[in-house]
């Protein structure tokens, strides 16, 4: 196809803002960028996509998100409300978990991969737990994924929290899983998934440290969230978390690092010298109360830091938003950090994670080469749009609702804002019916 017009983000430091241009995709790739009028000649068989006035950007990524927690929206849970994050887990997290069916998980995804095409986030890596439903259940997710036409790295979160024969069902899922998508390739990819340092023992991540070695991967988990990480692992090992884990293998440059808020200088020293990823949430740190990840001061070690959303909603663009208003707020500071380093973190540090899976073409980026993950915008910028302030028209003047067209891997989802790979409505009016029934489960 042929995208015609628009004012293009390309994410390309060779050539980061093109008025006006055309974007030719062969396949599932970007096969040319250049003027409109020339390409239209060049190309007069092609299916044209009129973007013309509109604004075009790379598919966003979110590095760390939670598709089984969908159904809880708008729970209310009985009892006295909890007091702080150990709380929430217990009361609502490792409760609705264990009270997941696989048609929960699937509806559950669904709803997410609905929401994340509305929003232009075309690239999600998934974090898994269904502690009553472990076996083949990252399956069902990638049949989801699959019909969605969205990309997506998956993981089961390995823990002890509920006995010996759940956490080797865990450690058993992501064996297969992780064998599967690597036989199958596509859309669906996959790692090694750990819940955080306070539910594994020292023989499950030793266990699980053989096994992903053994496998050529990293993990994707949460580390130092809460201080109750920290004082979980100072009591078994004397060790803060990112020690511990670093001591048992766990950190690499394929390992996801969520979080990341109650960190030391010399966790950060780590983290960067074993090359970890590390993954913002600041939307999910602010409502658990846990506090604000030393991002500022990762980033200026040279830790690629990237953004989540820890299962809040698909629209990247309100997490860049309330990343950026959070550390002005956290530090007083009006300078803490600016509109052009958000997007740094959205799209070069995210697609670098992703890149970890998909290492064929580059993502989130447009040039030719890379993968036809693609949002076209409706934006009428009411002040001029250039190549040096378009960093705060995306974190001021956007706010994810705008979104017109998606399309990931040269394949339309969505068009003129209608999503064309998935029922809306049918995924809905089941998805209430199922959450209804989890609800009175719990």
């Amino acid at each position: 196809m042929l995208i015609l017009g628009g004012n293009i983000l390309t994410f390309d430091p060779e050539a980061p803002f093109i008025k006006g241009g055309a974007i030719l995709i062969q396949g599932d790739q970007i096969a040319e960028i250049g003027p409109a009028s020339e390409l239209v000649k060049r190309y007069p068989g092609e299916k044209l996509v009129d973007a013309r006035d509109k604004l075009i950007m790379p598919g966003l990524i979110c590095a760390h998100t939670h598709f089984y927690g969908a159904f809880a929206r708008g729970m209310a849970i009985p009892g006295e409300p909890p007091r702080n994050f150990p709380q929430i887990l217990e009361r609502l997290w490792w409760r609705l978990d264990k009270a997941l069916s696989y048609e929960d998980i699937r509806y559950s995804a669904l709803v997410c991969l609905v929401d994340a095409i509305k929003h232009g986030t075309t690239t999600l890596l998934d974090h898994h737990a269904s502690q009553g439903a472990i076996d083949g259940s990252l399956d069902v997710i990638a049949e989801a994924v699959e019909q969605a036409g969205l990309r997506a790295c998956l993981c089961y979160e390995v823990t002890d929290r509920d006995g010996k024969e759940r956490m080797e069902a865990g450690i058993r899922e992501n064996e297969r899983f992780i064998r599967k998508s690597r036989e199958k390739g596509g859309l669906v990819r996959a790692t090694f998934g750990l819940h955080a340092s306070l539910t594994l023992s020292d023989e499950t991540l030793e266990r699980c440290a053989s096994s992903a070695q053994s496998l050529g991967t990293g993990f994707h988990i949460h580390v130092a969230e809460d201080k109750a990480d920290v004082d979980d692992s100072l009591r078994r090992s004397g060790l803060r978390v990112v020690e511990r884990l670093h001591r048992f293998g766990i950190l690499g440059p394929r390992t996801i690092a969520a979080h990341c808020v109650h960190i030391n200088e010399r966790e950060m020293e780590i983290l960067k010298e074993t090359q970890t990823r590390v993954v913002h949430n600041p939307r999910s740190n602010m409502n658990n109360a846990v506090g604000t990840a030393p991002v500022v001061e990762m980033l200026k070690k040279g830790i690629e830091v990237g953004l989540g959303n820890d299962g809040f909603s698909n629209n990247m663009f309100v997490e860049m938003h309330t990343a950026y208003l959070v550390h002005r707020l956290a530090k007083l500071d009006p300078q803490a950090l600016g509109a052009d380093l958000i997007l740094k973190m959205a799209f070069p540090h995210n697609a670098a994670t992703a890149g970890l899976f998909w290492p064929e073409k580059p993502l989130g980026t447009i040039k030719a080469g890379a993968w036809a993950d693609i949002v076209i915008l409706n934006y009428y910028p009411t002040t001029p749009l250039t190549p040096e302030n378009y960093p705060w028209h995306v974190i001021f003047g956007i706010d994810g609702t705008g979104v017109d067209t998606v399309i990931v891997g040269g394949k339309i989802l969505m068009e003129r804002g209608k999503v064309l790979t998935l029922d809306e409505e049918e995924i809905t009016a089941r998805s209430q019916e199922l959450a209804l029934k989890l609800w009175r489960r719990l």
